[in-house]
């Protein structure tokens, strides 16, 4: 692995592992927030949208198998970083809705980054807030909002990666 490749390698796998405790950080001041569209959410949705995005750049980047240990580090960060209950509902959903995002995005990456990184993502966002409302909360009045807050972070992700894609092909002299 190249100097330049460890370095994004390492940025990439230690923001994810810190997306969730900051998630959790965010719930505990914050509580609900607006999300758009009349909707609101716990705080930390944004974060948790992050998370997903930011798993599957760590497995482009670092590999399964860092992505595997990062994913068991972000579980117990999540466990040990807050209060019992939050603790108990984070450290359960970020590990299943990780697993999860990851079982998706494996098969589908030879389809492409975009539509792999679409999917799992959508399947991660569903699971990790259907188990987290429930297991924080007892409501799964916050649904519309999380999930909306998740799909703006993976529209984003998507958005920038088109962008980075058209610039590398602008500077390789290819067009659309």
């Amino acid at each position: 692995m190249t100097p330049a490749r460890l370095a994004l390698a390492s940025t990439t796998l230690a923001a994810y592992i810190v997306t969730i405790p900051a998630a959790n950080w965010l719930v505990t001041e914050f509580g609900a927030q607006p999300v758009g569209f009349g909707q609101t959410a716990p705080a930390g949705v944004y974060m948790a949208g992050l998370a997903l995005v930011l798993r599957d750049l760590a497995r482009e980047a670092a590999g399964r198998a860092a992505v595997l240990a990062a994913i068991a580090a972000g579980t117990l960060l999540s466990y040990l970083l807050a209060d019992e209950q939050l603790a108990t509902a984070s450290a359960i959903a970020f590990a299943t809705a990780e697993l999860l995002d990851f079982a998706v995005y494996e098969p589908l990456r030879r389809r492409g980054l975009a539509t792999a990184l679409a999917a799992s993502n959508a399947a991660g966002a569903g699971a990790d807030s259907l188990l987290f409302l429930w297991l924080a909360f007892g409501s799964l009045s916050f649904l519309p909002g999380q999930l909306l807050g998740k799909a703006w972070m993976t529209a984003l992700a998507l958005a920038v990666l088109a962008g980075i894609r058209a610039a590398r092909r602008s500077r390789a002299g290819v067009t659309a």
